[in-house]
């Protein structure tokens, strides 16, 4: 429950009970957001890996015919390789990462969007 205080003249407008209809929609409005970039995240991701993939079968076969037909080939198979790994970093990032948090505050607007709210009068001031 989402409670508000305000003065009592206040309290009593008619513009005090749209604020909750007000709080529940920004609420809603920022939740959706949120799940607009976490897709947007998702997206990203995918293409980062197609790339980071096609980057470390490129370096694999590159290696491979390094070492194939040159002596010392295997100090540049093994860089080959931590590039081919390094070209996958940003794509484990974001699907392992990178999404939780703003799921989490995505799921935060959403029961911020459903909770009740109830505007009191300040007492005592």
């Amino acid at each position: 429950m989402i409670v508000i205080h305000l003065p009592e003249e206040e309290a009593r407008k008619e513009s005090a009970l749209s604020l909750e209809e007000a709080i529940r929609n920004y609420f809603a409005y920022r939740g959706a957001v949120l799940g607009r970039d976490i897709k947007e995240l998702f997206r990203l991701g995918r293409r980062a890996l197609v790339v980071g993939l096609s980057v470390l079968s490129f370096c694999l076969l590159a290696g491979h015919l390094i070492t194939t037909y040159l002596l010392a080939g295997h100090l540049i198979q093994e860089g080959l390789l931590i590039f081919g790994w390094v070209a996958n970093w940003r794509p484990a990032e974001i699907f392992l990462y990178d999404w939780l948090p703003l799921a989490r505050r995505r799921d935060l607007y959403r029961r911020l969007a459903a909770a009740r709210v109830e505007i009191r009068p300040l007492t005592g001031v």
